[in-house]
């Protein structure tokens, strides 16, 4: 199975993953200044896009389908469900992957007794079982609490939907496999063993993967960097572009 990707630009190597229902064209705003300075390999997600749907929900599957389609040794840029599956590629196969830049990623997106910092089980539970009854209606939910409170959101959430509709749409398949994984995956306990730096990126007003997470980071993965974006949501790479792009940057050149 070969997933879809496109690449353009000089430079070193930087594989991109969008998140969960979207596809290569979230990365548009960014790509003209991005690819000046990298190499630029942007991946569709299995069952995203024009990629096709993996055999099962399985977190390292994905990972494995998406290092066979990025270069040999890269540094990797994750968003949300993207970022756990980059954080999957990096533990699975460390000497592909040089750094991660994880925005708006969490190593569990749900919470647990343990863990408030993440959407609560029930309301994902609830979101889940409407994908079945309506999976554009809950697509569209989905884009809008993405930028729920977040500055900029009416224009933000244009750009989401505009980006939507460039690309093939995702597969039932896809989104059911997606979710899945956001429910069950817990990468905590292994964070620890990455071998990369790591630079996490969150918005100040992201509902979905709250600030406090990045308190947490400390104690999980020691070592690891992480800045905060003032008035972003869930996606502020296109809320507040040139910021992510200049965190970004800073990252690959220090790797």
């Amino acid at each position: 199975m070969s997933l879809y990707r496109h690449q353009v630009g000089r430079g070193p190597q930087l594989v991109l993953l969008h998140g969960w229902g979207m596809n290569a064209a979230v990365w548009e705003p960014l790509l003209p200044e991005l690819s000046a300075h990298c190499r630029l390999t942007v991946i569709e997600l299995p069952g995203h896009g024009a990629s096709p749907a993996a055999a099962a929900s399985d977190l390292a599957e994905w990972a494995a389908h998406c290092l066979a389609a990025a270069p040999d040794h890269a540094y990797w840029l994750g968003w949300s469900l993207g970022g756990q599956v980059a954080l999957r590629a990096a533990l699975d196969a460390p000497a592909r992957v040089a750094g991660l830049f994880l925005v708006s990623a969490t190593p569990r997106f749900v919470q647990g007794p343990d863990w408030p910092c993440a959407m609560a089980v029930a309301s994902f539970h609830q979101f889940a079982d409407q994908l079945a009854d309506d999976p554009s209606a809950t697509l569209l939910r989905f884009l809008g609490l993405q930028v729920k409170g977040a500055e900029h959101a009416r224009e933000t959430l244009r750009l989401l939907r505009a980006e939507l509709l460039q690309r093939p749409p995702a597969s039932q398949t896809g989104l059911r496999q997606g979710l899945d994984l956001l429910l069950e995956n817990d990468l905590r306990a292994e964070l620890g063993g990455l071998e990369c730096p790591t630079h996490w990126l969150f918005g100040a007003r992201d509902t979905l993967v709250p600030r406090a997470l990045r308190g947490r980071l400390a104690g999980l993965l020691p070592g690891a960097r992480s800045e905060e974006i003032a008035g972003a949501g869930h996606a502020p790479f296109l809320s507040h572009p040139q910021t992510c792009l200049d965190a970004l940057l800073r990252a690959v050149a220090a790797v």
